[in-house]
């Protein structure tokens, strides 16, 4: 018997956005419409409706107030707005009175749409079965509690340092090893790295390998947000503190009490958010924004730093004292640069995570294209690599991914044991004479098309303005092979 597909209430007042919604999501999806609040509630009380879009704007009842009487009387349903506008204060309200789930701006993207769609349906379905866990947990006695116990075992089994991806001799097997040990002792501890390197889930396999592993796990990244937003969503605020918040807000040190919280990018904190974050490390109290109560937590606090705190220290940019409050326990994690044989196993996983995402099913990468994507520094980490990855998934035509899907700027990256020059600019102030560096930019750019064209040399010689014998002469010149069964 197939099994049921989900239910999606789409709601908006123009008809023909309606219509746009349906079909983006009427493939996976069972999909109702309604275009006002009265004829969505009708629907929800006739049908048991999973996951809900509406749009914000409409005239009378808005998707605000629509969704919060939804979440009063339907709380299991996930709840989605869609809205043209982006304001701090609209989306705080959205948040504590309705519930949202997530936001979708206009205009959207029917696969945007439907990869949401999807991860709500997942999240109403894991919402519904945890219930059903502690309801079994309760009248079943010690059964129901076993089976809960092996399901709590492998849901931190999944969030924990055996889900960081790496290869069998990597770097990274010393820092999980530090950090494993860290875990267990509940002091703060500061993870240091590059944007991109990974530090939340290290943070996360953290909290999931500790003593606090039942409790919540929280994360916030303070990098480029204001010190106000910063305040509201750590110490939480209270109604009329700022313009719009017409509802107290509960911050993340009360959510996460006994559990850990994650503040990534510390080394951005203004010196008053540094001496309020000092107060709750060494006093465990802090007080909401707009109030005057002082209240307290007991939270695991753990840090991020994209930089060397200990320079900032010494610069005067971060006080000394919050330093060794908060690295009582440090992790440094290191580059993707520095992780030789790390790229290849992570850029497949990316890709198997990718093609699942966008339904688009692939192999993997060809041995050729995991070389030069090893080859490469990646200054971004693991977020440029995923763009890579993706990239690559979207323009592949065959189900295994070759390295002429790879962007040029990495095919013409030099190896070299230091790590590979990324860019021309970086030749040309470089150390030599003008024949060697003009040469090393030459190479560069003949393995770049070569690889680009598949090894096609009539192509490549005619986009490089050679003819075949003065193209042949300077692969030979330069040691340039093709991989195996790649010559043409």
């Amino acid at each position: 018997m197939a099994e049921a597909r989900p239910t999606i209430l789409l709601v908006d007042d123009e008809p023909h956005s309606v219509s746009a919604m349906e079909m983006a999501l009427e493939d996976e999806f069972d999909c109702l419409t309604a275009t006002s609040a009265d004829e969505a509630q009708g629907l929800m009380a006739d049908n048991y409706v999973q996951v809900i879009f509406c749009d914000q704007r409409m005239p009378g009842t808005t998707g605000v107030e629509f969704l919060t009487d939804v979440r009063e009387r339907w709380p299991e349903t996930v709840r989605i707005i869609i809205t043209g506008y982006t304001e701090a204060t609209d989306m705080i309200a959205a948040i504590n009175e309705a519930g949202i789930y997530q936001f979708v701006t206009k205009p959207w993207h029917p696969d945007q749409l439907l990869m949401v769609a999807k991860g709500a349906a997942r999240l109403f379905q894991l919402s519904r079965d945890h219930d059903r866990l502690t309801l079994e947990s309760k009248y079943l006695a010690n059964t129901a509690n076993a089976k809960l116990e092996k399901q709590r075992a492998a849901l931190r089994e999944g969030l924990g340092f055996e889900n960081v991806l790496r290869a069998p001799n990597s770097p990274m097997n010393q820092v999980i090893d530090i950090a494993r040990q860290y875990a267990s002792f509940d002091v703060p501890a500061l993870i240091v790295g590059e944007p991109g390197v990974g530090k939340v889930q290290i943070a996360r396999a953290m909290h999931y390998t500790s003593l606090r592993s039942e409790r919540p796990f929280f994360e916030l990244n303070c990098a480029g947000l204001s010190e106000q937003m910063i305040q509201v969503e750590l110490f939480g605020a209270k109604r009329g503190a700022f313009a719009g918040l017409n509802s107290n807000k509960v911050g993340l040190l009360q959510k996460t009490d006994r559990g850990t919280l994650f503040l990534n990018g510390v080394d951005t904190l203004s010196p008053q958010l540094q001496i309020e974050l000092l107060r709750v490390v060494q006093e465990g109290a802090f007080q909401p924004l707009g109030g005057h109560e002082t209240l307290t937590t007991n939270t695991r606090l753990l840090t991020g730093s994209h930089t060397d705190l200990r320079a900032a220290v010494a610069d005067g940019r971060f006080r000394a004292d919050l330093y060794y409050a908060l690295s009582t326990a440090e992790v440094a994690v290191p580059p993707l640069r520095a992780r030789p044989g790390d790229v290849a196993v992570l850029a497949q996983n990316m890709l198997f995570e990718a093609s699942q995402s966008h339904g688009k099913t692939v192999h993997g990468i060809a041995e050729p294209a995991l070389g030069f994507l090893e080859n490469y520094d990646w200054p971004g980490n693991l977020r440029e690599l995923e763009n890579e990855v993706t990239r690559m998934l979207i323009f592949g035509q065959e189900r295994v991914l070759g390295p002429e899907l790879i962007s040029r700027h990495i095919l013409q990256a030099a190896p070299s044991d230091e790590g590979a020059d990324r860019r021309a600019d970086q030749v040309l102030v470089g150390d030599g004479t003008l024949k060697d560096r003009v040469e090393l930019i030459e190479m560069r750019i003949l393995r770049e098309t070569l690889t680009r064209l598949k090894w096609n040399k009539s192509r490549a010689a005619a986009e490089l303005g050679l003819s075949r014998v003065g193209l042949r002469a300077k692969l030979d010149r330069y040691g340039i092979a093709p991989p195996v069964n790649q010559e043409t």
